[in-house]
């Protein structure tokens, strides 16, 4: 383990994207299990990205699908692309689409963030109500998420928090909906307070494309306008990357070999 990262965070090097899909499904069900036995609502954020997809299509088959209670799960989202929810690139389509639509989810249980007929601000600002509603807290609360899923961009971005922007150093709103000057597009993002708040969040990083700026975020200096990813070193709950070997190959210390 680097003597970078602190004690909550582990990185766990698979030999294929399939496997890692596989483990993250089987740390899916035991999570969902304990919030059931615990006798409380399971709250997850999902993400984009075709390890998600993959990570879906576990869940729904025939392997996992009967292991989880589903209706005890509350479905919201790390973050989301500013297209309206039929759009392909649409997160919440995603999952709809390989996910609530294959397992028969209420519609009262999916929040997805809103994209459409008002402005991007209003839609983060619509957000952070819904999680005021939804997790019962106060203003100045931070929502406590029982996982969140995020993924790694090759450029160090996690959510929608993309190098020098603002929402980076967020500390106040629980939504922010940057403009990214390198999409010419608004997103819409969890904040790093809410992040940082979750009981466990698990990251999906595949691909030789990502081995640079992932050296960076988990042996580099401390540098989150650069690489926005290691605003998770100060997570306070668990945080485990799960990382396939192209990705990790420019990683020097050691880590779990899956």
């Amino acid at each position: 383990m680097s003597s970078v990262l602190p004690p909550n965070m582990d990185v766990r090097i698979e030999e294929s994207i399939p496997a890692l899909a596989a483990d993250c499904a089987e740390m899916f069900v035991d999570l969902v299990q304990q919030a059931v036995d615990e006798g409380r609502q399971f709250k997850v954020a999902l993400s984009g990205g075709s390890t998600p997809k993959l990570l879906y299509g576990l869940l729904t088959s025939d392997t996992f699908r009967s292991e989880v209670q589903w209706d005890r799960i509350l479905y919201f989202f790390g973050d989301e692309r500013w297209v309206p929810h039929n759009n392909r690139e649409s997160n919440y389509k995603l999952a709809k689409d390989e996910l609530f639509n294959k397992i028969n989810v209420s519609p009262d249980r999916v929040f997805p963030m809103p994209t459409e007929g008002l402005s991007p601000d209003e839609a983060a600002e619509q957000y952070a109500a819904t999680l005021h509603k939804q997790f019962g807290i106060a203003e100045g609360e931070i929502p406590e998420f029982d996982l969140i899923f995020l993924g790694m961009g090759d450029d160090g971005h996690t959510a929608s928090l993309f190098p020098h922007t603002d929402a980076v150093h967020e500390r106040k709103k629980l939504v922010a909906a940057p403009y990214v000057e390198k999409l010419a597009s608004h997103r819409v993002t969890l904040t790093p307070p809410v992040l940082q708040s979750a009981h466990n969040v698990i990251f999906l990083v595949t691909g030789e494309g990502k081995a640079a700026a992932l050296k960076q975020v988990l042996e580099g200096p401390r540098n989150i306008e650069e690489y926005p990813s290691q605003l998770l070193r100060e997570a306070r709950g668990s945080v485990i990357w799960l990382v396939d070997r192209a990705a990790a190959a420019q990683l020097e210390d050691q880590y779990t070999q899956a």
